[in-house]
């Protein structure tokens, strides 16, 4: 399983496909849509200095491959009883468009692999690999064989229907997020893994944490914790939130003084090897709770332990989906506690319990769909109260087993006691 691991992280971090599980998945994408063609465009190459190349993920979890301006077509396994059986037969099962190499541009991004270059089959983990040129050539013979063309919305599709314009583009969105919903073996060791740089990150953070530091500061002791640690970056801008910023769900300016007495959201995960994490923990900056923010965090970690006790198959994230994990915390937290006026809390529960976790932070998923073994969730219930400066949000990667939860992120402790301990132990 390591070994695994290890060459699906270096076909994700190298662009090399060594892995046989990208080839996999294509086929299960070819047996669960056997009408027509998928037409993928992969992203192009960023000019915007601010940001890395990203891979469009959908590209990614087919191909494995992160070199820009690639084009993916695949094409259905015949039908035996299909007309044109014989012609249908001849059309490669799948090509994968790579641009020519440029030396030029090469001196400023790098070099890049080349649908001539002589280990090209192997390197990509595609027999047919033909300049990005062809690809439209390619394409207009293969609509004279398949009546079906998926593609994902944007551009993609506004390229096809200029190709082909009186052609029904379906969306291949949906099609491709059921197969990325299951995690396999592999994609979960990279997710754990991603956790684990997490877990890191966040005891990094306690272990310096004092009030009167600004909320960058502690940002970006956590950041650079994983980056040394060896992931590429954060799987999402880290949110640092403290005193009236813990209320805002999405902060991310970090730009605050922390005082004391105050409780801080820290939001902050990893990306390694292409797979992401997401942990939230809520903690005093002062290393103890008052009064109040005890009784605010134990509603919200009783809604998380009743949430993570009843996953299973079968279950839902939805907020209005049969058997809702959502609905579950939603009523734990309005049965218990009070706002100051009396209120219960159930308001200030204003976003949803869970997501999808894998390539993207919020993966690719359908919250309608019933929860099935191997996939990867988060349990992130939460109270934000802005007339009392309290935010309070307890989230953690959950696996789906086939009896029920393993907490991924369980080394990283949410027991308020515990908390207390080990801010105890700061320098």
């Amino acid at each position: 399983m390591r070994l695994v691991l290890l060459l699906l992280a270096f076909a994700l971090q190298l662009g090399a496909a060594v892995s046989p599980e990208f080839a996999e998945r294509r086929e299960k994408w070819r047996k669960a849509n056997p009408d027509g063609i998928l037409v993928l465009f992969g992203a192009k190459e960023s000019e915007d200095l601010h940001y890395g190349f990203f891979q469009e993920t959908n590209f990614l979890y087919l191909t494995g491959w992160e070199e820009p301006g690639a084009i993916l077509i695949l094409t259905p396994e015949p039908d035996k009883d299909e007309p044109g059986l014989m012609e249908r037969a001849r059309v490669p099962r799948e090509i994968l468009f790579l641009p020519q190499r440029v030396p030029s541009e090469e001196k400023w991004t790098g070099r890049k692999l080349g649908p001539s270059d002589e280990n090209v089959a192997q390197v990509t983990g595609f027999a047919k690999v033909l300049p990005a040129e062809q690809f439209e050539s390619q394409l207009r013979a293969l609509l004279d064989l398949y009546p079906a063309i998926y593609a994902l919305p944007g551009d993609a599709s506004a390229t096809i229907n200029r190709l082909a314009p009186l052609r029904n583009t379906l969306d291949a969105a949906k099609q491709i997020a059921k197969l990325r919903m299951a995690k396999s073996e592999a994609e979960i060791s990279a997710i754990q893994r991603a956790t684990d740089a997490s877990i890191d990150a966040h005891k990094a953070a306690w272990r310096m944490i004092q009030p009167g530091q600004f909320e960058y500061e502690i940002a970006a002791v956590m950041t650079s914790s994983y980056l040394m640690d060896g992931c590429r970056r954060s799987a999402y801008a880290p949110i640092v939130g403290s005193g009236p910023n813990s209320t805002t769900l999405h902060y991310s300016r970090n730009s605050r003084r922390m005082d004391s007495g105050e409780v801080v959201v820290m939001d902050v995960a990893a990306e390694c090897a292409g797979y992401a994490s997401d942990i939230t923990r809520t903690i005093p900056a002062n290393g103890h709770f008052t009064k109040r923010q005890r009784e605010l965090y134990d509603v919200v970690l009783g809604a998380q332990r009743a949430a993570i006790a009843a996953v299973r198959p079968g279950m839902t994230i939805g907020k209005k989906t049969p058997d809702s994990l959502y609905q579950i915390a939603l009523e734990y937290i309005d049965r218990h506690g009070k706002d100051l006026h009396g209120n219960s809390l159930g308001r200030y529960f204003t976003h949803g319990l869970s997501h999808h976790v894998g390539l993207d932070v919020h993966d690719a998923s359908d919250t309608a769909e019933r929860l099935r073994p191997g996939m990867v969730i988060t349990i992130e219930p939460g109270i934000y109260i802005p007339e009392e400066n309290i935010g309070i949000r307890i989230e953690d990667v959950i696996l789906v087993t086939p009896t029920g939860a393993k907490v991924l992120s369980a080394a990283l402790p949410s027991d308020p006691d515990e908390l207390e301990r080990a801010l105890a132990q700061r320098k």
